[in-house]
């Protein structure tokens, strides 16, 4: 497989890390599966090297049920949950990795520690992400939209550090554990290999992860059939009753108030996957998911006093792009067929915004 990562990036990365006795690794609000994977794909092969490292996660909120079965989850520090943990452990860092994520605001409260610590600690920070316009933050930057998940980044860097000269720690095999997060992370972050996954390299990696051991068929089953019956009701009232189809622009909008999401016993991770449904319709190309929230400790600094906060996610097809119209509209961002955002306020707002601009991103023909 062709390297496509800068050389000097990765050997200043392997530098960084072979000096680093306390390794932190953060992730961004809500973490989906990519974010997870690539924490926790990095922690393992971190773990592994045999160093006197120790690696910590930390996320500024709880990763939803359908992602707890992944190895070594249950050791994930929860922001929300321990701040002074976590305060501390960023406080204590020799080195921080940010995954899946491209400024600091995307980590909620976390992201004012972290410039805490950066600025006066000066700790070394790795970003490894893909998604547009990369915060200036970081001391050594992975950033590229073109990938279709952070993941895939995670595995390039473990590749390039393992044939590096000169830095004998990283010439280690990729554990199961390792491989696995990983596959779930490009799994998820491209819709089963449904979207922005149209390149063979890809298709390299997931052979060299099987190759390792992982069970990809097993990660399907944990992530993709493990539904509760609540859960299943609230996709058939979101398809029934919620979705709206304006079809002179091929597109589909859900939304849910909290009320609705109380209604069917809302848990963490229960909405995954709706925002695709939409697009099995014929001539239907863009589809946006909204859901109402409470503003939690985190968000705080950017509700501006609201008490209300709404998550977007939007996908597409094909060439029509989405995350231009996330990060104009809903102040988000993310890569051309698969991007979301947030609002602060009522959800009504929320959907007369998408109401009011979607012309003018959208495609007719």
């Amino acid at each position: 497989m062709t390297s496509i990562l800068p050389m000097d990036s990765v050997r200043e990365t392997a530098r960084i890390l072979s000096n680093a006795r306390k390794v932190v690794i953060l992730t961004h609000i809500a973490p989906d599966g990519d974010a997870m994977g690539s924490s926790l794909g990095l922690m393992h092969y971190l773990q592994s090297l045999g160093s006197a490292a120790s690696v910590s996660i930390i996320v500024p909120t709880l990763y939803p049920d359908f992602l707890a079965w992944m190895p070594q989850a249950d050791t994930v520090v929860v922001y929300e949950k321990d701040a002074a943990l976590s305060n501390h452990l960023l406080q204590d860092a020799d080195a921080v990795i940010c995954t899946d994520f491209n400024e600091p605001k995307r980590i909620g409260g976390l992201g004012g520690c972290l410039l805490a610590v950066l600025q006066t600690r000066h700790t070394p920070c790795i970003l490894i992400d893909h998604h547009l316009h990369p915060a200036d933050f970081a001391d050594v930057v992975f950033s590229y939209p073109e990938s279709p998940s952070s993941c895939e980044l995670v595995y390039r860097l473990i590749c390039d550090l393992s044939q590096l000269a000169g830095y004998p720690l990283f010439n280690r095999p990729l554990n199961l554990p390792a491989a696995t997060c990983l596959y779930t992370g490009m799994m998820t972050d491209t819709g089963n290999f449904s979207f922005n996954s149209n390149r063979a390299d890809m298709y390299e990696i997931v052979s060299g992860l099987v190759r390792v051991g992982v069970n990809k068929d097993a990660v399907y089953n944990s992530v993709f059939n493990a539904w509760s019956a609540d859960r299943m009701r609230l996709v058939g009232y979101c398809l029934y009753k919620k979705m709206i189809i304006i079809p002179e622009y091929h597109a589909a909008l859900i939304f849910l108030t909290r009320k609705e999401l109380y209604r069917f016993n809302f848990r963490s991770g229960d909405a995954e996957g709706i925002v695709n449904m939409p697009l099995q319709i014929r001539d239907i190309c863009y589809s946006c998911f909204m859901r109402e929230d409470k503003v939690m400790p985190a968000d705080i600094p950017f509700a501006g006093g609201s008490r209300r906060k709404v998550k977007i996610s939007m996908r597409s097809q094909g060439d029509r792009p989405v995350n231009e119209f996330c990060h104009s509209v809903f102040n988000g961002g993310g890569h051309m067929n698969a991007s979301g955002g947030e609002f602060y306020g009522p959800i009504e707002q929320a959907v007369e915004l998408f109401m009011q601009n979607y012309a003018k991103f959208f495609l007719k023909e």
